[in-house]
This record gives structure tokens, C-alpha cells and sequence, in this order.
């Protein structure tokens, strides 16, 4: 007799672990198919050995929350299947039952679900200035993966850019890894931290805290300067400063190393691939996948959970993971007792009040593109530039993503579209001057993540367990 097929969870950071805890708790062991080498996700990243530093050394004021997530982790690796180094790059076989297609040492195997959780993240949002692929210019999130991983920095005299809590956060975490911060760079104005002041009511540990790693980069001498606008990143062969604008003069910084970015955008490629329905979302200013209170996509079978469903961080994460896994076992015929869900429900909804504000405080930067010359590449995959795009669009009649994507090549390359998508976007809703939702979405195709054309083995195909 063949044996029910599996319940999977894609991803072990906050969300995919408190999905499986609760999975677990109701007797159901789930597949948890991990990218990472060790679960925690980027929020808690662990190192790949244990470096000798401490929970409050590598994870600050969130140290009690990260080694409590882990311990958690730790206690269910024996009632789950766990693979870590899984990169799941496909969904299909959706018109039977439904398989992923996944990549782990070096074969590709397919392991068909049940039901499916997607807790997939996000990414960093990244915007072009000139000459932001020299080398020594990364992302805030891949700034702080150094420090957190490997224990190493990115550079030994940085300046930090963007909008965001993360750029302040990336910044004193530098400082305190004894690393030279000399400056942090905020894209957005300061009157807009006014907006802080309505936060502090709602929730006063998140603006301390913000204040509290503002006043201590500035009285360690970092330079913080609002408003900024990028000019250029000096030196020849890599980062050896970088010119700007703030305020209405120009400044220059030297610095061997720039950590940028503006906030997070969604990784929802999977969700499209399962063949869910989206929705814009203009606080993310992204497509978002459909879903009810509890994760439930307009697909039967297939739920979300976590940033990859809307970016609230990783408190709403683990809220989204367990109310998942209740949909899941409401779902299967399993009873849930109490009003849990509802008191889930009520408890998201006031981060995502928490997060309107941040949002004011911290702004888009809308006139990006006004600010940025036509030769700063767009696609960095196949060396698109922004110009190009100009011409592309007053060449023909191109109001739509994917429509621009087939005319120009961007979004073709290798990360298909994952790192330039989200500024693609902005391009085209700025030279036409319309907001990023009548641009269209850009559709996403497998593989979602690159991988070897060969796959070093043969297709190993799990139908059961």
C-alpha cells in the first residue's frame, strides 16, 4: 500500500521553524528542505563552525531570540526529515499531485508533496547607482552575512547607504566588530524619522533600540547624513570612496568597502511557479502571492508563510509559520482546539501596524531614477544599462515588465531577474511615469537560483516515503 505522500516546508529560518514545531507537535513528521547549511535563516545565520563567540556577541539585542529558535530546532531535528544545502529551483507536476524539483549534492532529485509551505524569505532590494558592481560594493545583507557566517568583515573602513532599520543596525554591527563605519548614508530625509515619534507608542523596545544604535554611531564619530543621493564610487580597479549629495552639497568619503540597499523585497518565484494568483502590494511596492489570514494560497495545497508572503520581519515570521502549519492540520482533517489562531491573527496584524510607520520613516527613495545617468547598468547578468531601457521604451510602444524584459534582455541572465527585476520595475514606472503596479509582474521561470546544466547525476524521484 502506498504510504501518504509527505507535507514539505521549503526553508528553516523563523517561519519554516515554528511550522514544523507545531507539525511535529501534532504527530506529522514534514520534509524541511534547507538552502543553508544550518537553520536560522539570514535573521539567526549561524556559523558554518562554532567560532567561539557568543549569542549576544554575534546576534546583539536579538541574541535571546535567535538561541531560543535554535534550541527549538535542535529539539525536533529527530521527528523531522531535514536536508540542508537543498536548493529547491522548480515546482511542477501540479496537475496530479505536484513535485519540487531540487538540487543537493550535485543531484537532481524530485520529491513530490501533499501539501507545501513556502517560507522563502526575501532578499535585499537593490536600486543602480554608478558604478555600484565595482568590487567592494555589496549588499547590506550579504555585508552582514560576512559578519554573522564567517566572522569576518567586508572591508576595514566602510559607509554604509540606503533606507531601512537594517542600514543603521548593519552599521553598529560593524562598529562593534572593531571595524572602521565612516559614515552612514540615509537615502531618505530626516524630518521623516518625525514618524518615529507615533511608533514609540505602539512599540517603544523597537524606536529605543534605533535610537540607541544611532546615538552610539554617532558618538563613536560616524558621519550620518540624510537625504543622500549617490554620485559616483571612486577608484579604478575597486572601491576607494564614494562622492555624493545631501543637503544640497556635494561630500566625498574614503572607504575601501560600501554596503548598500533599500529595505527587502519577497522571494515569491516558487509561489508563481506553483501557478498561485498575486496581488499587488504597495507597501512592498512588489507582487505578493494571495493568502487568507493563515497562508492559504488560491492554489489548493500549496500555503506561504514569512517575509516571502509580505516583508514584516522575523517576529511576524514565526506568527506565520505556526498559523500555517494550523491551516495545514485544519486541513487534513485534524482538529484545532482554542482560539490560537485567532490570537496569531490579532498579533501579526499589530506588527504589520508597527510596520506602516517604519515604512514612513523610512521612504522609497521615488525620485531614484531622476537622480541616476543613463549609463549605470541596470542588469549587471547581460551589462544592461539604463539608457538602453530609454531607447528600448521610445522605440516601441513597452508599457509592460515582461514585454520590456523580451525587447531588452534584462532579466535573462543568470540570477534571472532575482537581483534587477525589482529596479526594472522602477525604471519602466518612472520613464513612463505611472506607479509600479501598472507595469505588470514579471513572471517568473525555472530555475529560480542557477545551477549546473549537468547536475552531476542522475534524476532520483521520491513518490513516497
Amino acid at each position: 500500500m502506498t504510504e501518504a505522500l509527505p507535507i514539505v516546508i521549503v526553508g528553516a529560518a523563523p517561519a519554516g521553524i515554528r511550522a514544523a514545531e507545531r507539525l511535529v507537535e501534532a504527530g506529522v513528521r514534514p520534509i524541511v528542505l534547507d538552502e543553508g547549511l544550518r537553520a536560522g535563516g539570514q535573521i539567526y545565520r549561524r556559523p558554518l563552525v562554532d567560532d567561539g563567540r557568543s549569542y549576544r556577541n554575534r546576534y546583539g539585542s536579538e541574541a535571546k531570540k535567535a538561541e531560543r529558535l535554535h534550541a527549538v530546532f535542535e529539539r525536533l531535528r529527530p521527528s523531522i526529515d531535514y536536508r540542508p544545502e537543498t536548493l529547491v529551483w522548480n515546482v511542477s507536476g501540479l496537475e496530479r499531485s505536484g513535485h519540487l524539483d531540487v538540487l543537493r549534492e550535485g543531484v537532481h532529485r524530485q520529491i513530490a508533496f501533499s501539501k507545501l509551505l513556502l517560507c522563502t524569505g526575501a532578499t535585499d532590494r537593490v536600486l543602480p547607482f554608478p558604478d555600484w558592481t565595482k568590487p567592494g560594493v555589496y549588499t547590506l545583507g550579504a555585508a552582514q552575512t560576512a559578519l554573522k557566517a564567517q566572522g569576518c568583515t567586508v572591508g576595514d573602513r566602510l559607509v554604509f547607504m540606503g533606507s531601512g532599520p537594517l542600514l543603521y543596525l548593519v552599521a553598529w554591527q560593524y562598529m562593534k566588530a572593531g571595524a572602521r563605519v565612516e559614515a552612514v548614508l540615509d537615502t531618505a530625509p530626516f524630518r521623516s524619522k518625525f514618524h518615529l515619534v507615533s511608533l514609540f507608542v505602539r512599540a517603544p523596545r523597537i524606536v529605543a533600540l534605533g535610537l540607541f544604535y544611532g546615538a552610539q554611531l554617532q558618538l563613536s564619530g560616524v558621519k550620518v547624513r540624510y537625504g543622500v543621493r549617490p554620485q559616483t564610487v571612486l577608484g579604478e580597479e575597486r572601491v576607494e570612496g564614494i562622492r555624493f549629495r545631501a543637503g544640497g552639497r556635494t561630500e566625498a568619503l574614503a572607504c575601501d568597502a560600501i554596503g548598500y540597499g533599500f529595505a527587502l523585497r519577497p522571494e515569491t518565484q516558487l509561489a508563481d511557479l506553483a501557478g498561485c494568483r498575486f496581488r499587488f502590494e504597495d507597501r512592498d511596492r512588489a507582487w505578493l502571492p494571495e493568502r487568507d489570514a493563515q497562508g492559504r494560497t488560491s492554489r489548493k495545497d500549496i500555503y506561504v508563510s514569512g517575509d516571502g508572503s509580505g516583508i514584516a520581519g522575523a517576529d511576524a515570521a514565526e506568527i506565520d509559520g505556526e498559523l500555517a502549519a494550523l491551516a495545514i492540520l485544519q486541513d487534513i482533517g485534524n482538529t484545532v482546539a482554542g482560539d490560537r489562531p485567532r490570537q496569531l491573527t490579532a498579533a501579526r496584524a499589530r506588527i504589520l501596524r508597527q510596520r506602516e510607520i517604519l515604512e514612513s520613516a523610512f521612504p522609497f527613495p521615488r525620485d531614484w531614477f531622476e537622480t541616476v545617468p543613463p549609463e549605470t547598468t541596470l542588469c549587471r547578468c547581460e551589462e544592461i544599462r539604463i539608457g538602453e531601457i530609454h531607447c528600448a521604451v521610445g522605440a516601441g510602444s513597452i508599457g509592460e515588465i515582461n514585454r520590456m524584459k523580451a525587447l531588452s534582455r534584462v532579466g535573462m541572465g543568470r540570477c534571472q531577474g532575482r537581483m534587477c527585476s525589482a529596479a526594472a520595475v522602477e525604471v519602466l514606472s518612472s520613464i513612463r511615469k505611472v506607479e509600479p503596479k501598472e507595469t505588470g509582474r514579471l513572471r517568473a521561470q525555472a530555475p529560480v537560483k542557477p545551477i549546473p546544466l549537468g547536475f552531476g547525476g542522475p534524476l532520483d524521484t521520491e513518490e513516497s516515503r
